[in-house]
């Protein structure tokens, strides 16, 4: 365990992120589990990597802060060992809704969150990994939504808007950092059963959903983990800049 270096996921005390965080742990990394409130969720999920023979710890911290981000790289640095992976998993929704009935204080906490807290940590990513500044490269993996092509009208277009800039950051810093040992890439899940409906004030919108996905189910937060890892593993160490769908279809 261990052999693969330090994977940070943010974001990692539940759903998707939990899911990426033990699934790592699995395929050899020491993992850090970032988190923003929720301490016993984050550190259930560093438990079930340490029983299963695995090494994590839990990093507290809201990744729109500039110190916290600072903070959880460190951290992880000195207690896990150097940074070769990272997963910008954090994201929230806001109250689910209309373009018409969004509240300022809920647009700007949604772009803090999943846009200045992904490029603020890709960004201590890149100051660790790049070989222009000393690393020995890693591999950074965003977390799209199919909101970020479909618009989520109706719902949250701003949820929507703020993914579609994880798609173009992702393109962009991946052609930037490509020839410093660095791939990013990112995956773009559809409908998956987490506990991000249910924050939004949309649990019963998932059932009403399968019929609009070619497989027609709802995902797993284990299925899109699958992708993740895969991308930050050398099988896939030819691609670069790509955003891949884990959608069943949708």
């Amino acid at each position: 365990m261990g052999n693969e270096g330090t994977l940070i996921v943010t974001g990692g005390g539940r759903g998707i992120g939990a899911a990426v965080a033990k699934l790592g742990a699995a395929r050899g990394y020491a993992v850090a589990v970032n988190y923003q409130s929720n301490e016993a969720a984050a550190q259930k999920v560093v438990h079930e990597i340490q029983a299963a023979g695995g090494r994590a710890l839990a990093v507290g911290g809201d990744v729109s802060s500039e110190e916290t981000v600072h903070r959880l790289f460190a951290t992880a640095e000195r207690e896990l060992g150097p940074i070769t992976a990272l997963v910008n998993n954090a994201g929230i929704t806001g109250k689910a809704g209309r373009v018409e009935a969004l509240e300022l204080a809920t647009l700007e906490r949604v772009l803090a969150v999943n846009v200045v807290g992904t490029v603020l940590c890709a960004r201590e990513a890149v100051r660790r990994m790049s070989t222009r500044h000393g690393g020995k490269g890693g591999v950074i993996v965003n977390l799209s939504s199919r909101s970020s092509e479909l618009g989520g009208s109706g719902e949250w277009v701003h949820y929507g808007l703020s993914k579609g800039a994880i798609d173009t950051f992702t393109v962009g810093l991946a052609r930037e950092v490509g020839s410093e040992g660095i791939r990013v890439n990112a995956v773009c899940p559809g409908i998956i059963d987490t506990e991000i409906h249910a924050a939004a004030g949309a649990r019963d919108r998932l059932p009403n959903l399968v019929a609009t996905i070619a497989i027609p189910r709802i995902g797993q937060p284990e299925e899109v983990a699958e992708g993740v890892i895969w991308l930050l593993s050398p099988a896939a160490s030819y691609i670069t800049g790509v955003i891949l769908k884990i959608s069943g279809g949708r």
